[in-house]
């Protein structure tokens, strides 16, 4: 079980029998009355974020959720195809469902889907992908003591603010919880 003081970003959490994902929340102790918890969920079956308020102290369950290594082969129109590495079915998953995810998804990659009752409802990644630089402005020479910044394009699509050192077919550290640069990949 989990409690309020137990929250942060990607906690999984069951409501009502349903799985929900904190996306946000903030602990509020107002000057009057008890603490409380207001949080941003994301429901895992549907992908409808909700804002909910809870008591300080509350407990809440960890939802039965399976989860299987899969390879992301391709994507056709708005669904995700992935393949069991072990049984080599094949289910699909769409862009709600994957979410911001499908931002730092390479096709052949292995990633982790999410089941909930046999149904799969997701996925989720390492927290560190090393992708390659497709598209980004040279940098200027001798700018490299600031910490300015240039968008880039990944082989992805996402587009991320790097430092200005970072050039086209460089491979990045990327957080995927974030979204942001680490450092270049070694």
């Amino acid at each position: 079980m989990y409690s309020t003081s137990k929250f942060r970003k990607g906690l999984k959490i069951e409501i009502e029998g349903k799985p929900y994902e904190i996306i946000d929340f903030l602990h509020v102790k107002p000057g009057k009355g008890g603490a409380f918890v207001r949080t941003k969920l994301r429901n895992l079956l549907n992908g409808r974020v909700i804002d909910r308020t809870f008591r300080s102290g509350e407990k809440f369950n960890r939802p039965h959720l399976q989860e299987r290594q899969m390879q992301y082969l391709y994507k056709e129109g708005t669904n995700y195809c992935l393949m069991d590495n072990e049984t080599y079915e094949q289910i699909y998953l769409s862009e709600e469902q994957i979410g911001e995810s499908r931002l730092f998804m390479v096709e052949n990659e292995t990633v982790n889907a999410v089941f909930f009752n046999e149904k799969p409802i997701g996925i989720d990644l390492p927290i560190f992908v090393e992708l390659s630089v497709t598209n980004t402005e040279p940098g200027v020479k001798g700018d490299t003591a600031t910490k300015t910044t240039k968008p880039a394009t990944l082989e992805t699509g996402a587009v991320m603010p790097v430092p200005i050192f970072i050039d086209v077919g460089d491979r990045i550290k990327v957080d995927t919880r974030t979204g942001s640069y680490v450092e270049r990949a070694k």
